[in-house]
């Protein structure tokens, strides 16, 4: 026995082969992000250098400006439609996808199998597929060239109705949930007091990737959107697809539009290394 344990720490131990391939394999994931913020700050005339600027200039503040000074792509108008499509889609999918899972794990009701298996099966449908129906659905309606038509059809999730089902299934005793009711708690407020405190680190992982999702969404807002009404995507499409490409501006644009990504992994990070931590501890 002592022979496998010796075996077991000598294949999970670290070796610097381990951590040369680490640092390679970071470096590699962060050299984009590093070379759009170089460029970011340069002008265009040195882009095309051979061998290219490898260190950030002073040219960030007038990239900048001619971002928000571009009435064309209406970047600023683009940015706030995207983090309100965004924050509504999040919030809407992890509220709904909590609740369903939670109904889905701890409730009995009849036809449970069948509905679960038919949420399962809308996963299995590549979204492509539904874009020309939905297109016209929208145009029916009058919606589109409205924010609601690129919210609406994606306020419900069947990844996440499956994730957080899952989760509450492993994370949520049958015993804590009669007590709840034995004390008198409706169904609602169980999922509300007891139940989406504990699929927290989950929630939080659902929201993460919901928004990163809806953020970086090109496809749908550019068949149903116009520019009248951009999303940040249109917006950094309509400055590069000009005569003449300002790779500077466009950089610069792609920089800002990165920063509520990285706002909202810290947010939602904090909060799965929180619920993570809360329940080694509870462990």
């Amino acid at each position: 026995m002592s022979a496998l344990k010796a075996a077991s720490a000598r294949l999970w131990r670290t070796s610097p082969a381990t951590y040369l391939a680490l640092v390679v394999a970071c470096a590699l994931s962060l050299f984009p992000i590093y070379w759009m913020a170089v460029v970011a700050t340069r002008s265009n005339d040195v882009i095309n250098d051979v061998p290219p600027p490898l260190l950030p200039g002073g040219e960030l503040a007038a990239n900048v400006g001619r971002v928000f000074a571009n009435e064309h792509a209406a970047f600023a108008y683009g940015l706030v439609n995207s983090v309100v499509v965004s924050s509504v889609v999040t919030v809407s999918v992890v509220f709904f996808s909590t609740l369903a899972g939670f109904a889905f794990a701890k409730l009995r009701f009849r036809g449970r199998n069948g509905l679960l298996l038919v949420i399962v099966g809308t996963m299995m449908v590549p979204v492509q597929l539904g874009l020309i129906p939905l297109y016209m659905l929208m145009v029916k309606i009058g919606w589109n060239g409205h924010l609601q038509a690129v919210i609406v059809p994606f306020l419900v999730s069947g990844f996440g109705v499956f994730m957080m089902r899952q989760y509450a299934a492993e994370a949520i005793s049958d015993e804590l949930v009669e007590a709840a009711r034995v004390d008198g708690c409706s169904t609602f407020r169980i999922y509300w007091n007891v139940v989406l405190p504990v699929l927290r680190p989950a929630a939080a992982v659902l929201g993460l990737l919901t928004f990163m999702q809806t953020w970086n969404e090109f496809i749908w807002p550019y068949a149903v959107l116009d520019a009248n009404t951009p999303t940040v995507q249109l917006s950094l499409s309509l400055l590069a697809t000009a005569y003449y490409t300002d790779y500077a501006q466009v950089f610069a644009a792609t920089a800002l539009a990165t920063l509520p990504l990285f706002a909202v992994f810290v947010l939602f990070g904090r909060q799965i290394i929180g619920g993570i931590m809360e329940g080694s501890i509870k462990s």
